[in-house]
């Protein structure tokens, strides 16, 4: 079974021909809503792709916290650990230019926690589990949780996404970290802009205990390391119509296959497929391939 204790927010998204400057107001060529939150977008793509998910998460007494319960049920996500609190669900404010995004988050719901709640959603988990985190919650939260999923013999996975200082605590319980870019440097002090660069941040994260590090670069693709290794993904080149969601993508598709005893590079490779879907489509969870269809689009990549 895979854990994820997350975020889910309500995404408000205004699709614009360009970013507006500084005081500047503009007609949007699009808007909409859907459910999102990089917790909720890590689960819904563990259960369209297939795997056994379960989200422990907050919404508010909002419309929009039983609108992003059903979302997840949907997908066949267990949302028996998602609870409800009062006041509002968390809401994000995206602005969406050319397949770029600029994203204003207000946490919401999702920073009301306590220990209890965590260890009511991690009742039932043990050794061979996976637990998936990211930082749209309390860093307390993402730490008790951590230490309580190594006390129960499970897998810890953290995507460190907003960038933040993680703690000590934190570092020393984490099996895999999945950062991009930006999270790297800001974790490690190190810009991985070329080769030498990549390998001084993964020795960086190294020597803080994290042997296995997925290192998502956009275009540039994707770093694995495994047994001491290092080994270096392809993107998937394709049009880019909306980025929202791609790496969430990418994490809930290598937990996937973690899950079902494929190992790391191949788990990431499919991800690099997973993710190259998604950018192709507008929105956040439904813009999330299938299995099916992620399998598809292998095929024909290989065909070609």
């Amino acid at each position: 079974m895979i854990y994820v204790l997350g975020s889910l927010n309500m995404d408000l998204v205004a699709v614009c021909p360009y970013m507006p400057k500084e005081g500047e107001t503009m007609n949007a060529d699009k808007y909409y809503t859907n459910p999102g939150g990089k917790g909720a977008n890590q689960a819904a793509a563990i259960a369209k792709l297939g795997g056994k998910v379960k989200m422990i998460g907050k919404v508010g007494s909002d419309g929009y916290g039983d609108e992003m319960i059903r979302n997840l049920a949907s997908y066949g996500v267990d949302v028996t650990k998602v609870k409800r609190e009062k006041g509002n669900s968390g809401v994000a404010v995206i602005l969406v230019c050319g397949g770029d995004n600029r994203i204003i988050l207000d946490h919401g719901a999702n920073y009301v926690w306590t220990s209890g709640d965590v260890d009511e959603g991690l009742e039932g988990a043990g050794s061979g589990d996976i637990l998936i985190m990211q930082l749209e919650v309390p860093m307390e939260t993402v730490v008790y949780a951590a230490e309580r999923a190594k006390e129960k013999g499970m897998t810890v996975i953290l995507n460190p996404a907003p960038a933040a200082r993680l703690p000590d605590a934190l570092l020393s319980s984490i099996d895999m970290i999945t950062p991009n870019e930006t999270e790297t440097k800001f974790i490690t002090g190190v810009s991985p802009d070329s080769e030498v660069e990549l390998a001084l941040a993964v020795k960086k994260f190294y020597s803080y205990g994290i042997k296995n590090v997925i290192m998502t670069m956009g275009s540039r693709g994707s770093l694995v390391t495994y047994g001491g290794n290092i080994e270096l993904i392809a993107a998937q080149k394709v049009k880019a119509v909306d980025t929202t969601g791609a790496g969430d993508t990418y994490v809930g598709a290598v937990a996937c296959l973690l899950e079902e005893g494929q190992d790391v590079v191949s788990a990431c490779r499919f991800a690099s497929y997973a993710s190259a879907l998604t950018v192709t489509r507008e929105g956040a969870a439904q813009s999330i391939p299938t299995r099916a269809e992620v399998e598809a689009f292998m095929q024909e990549r290989k065909n070609v």
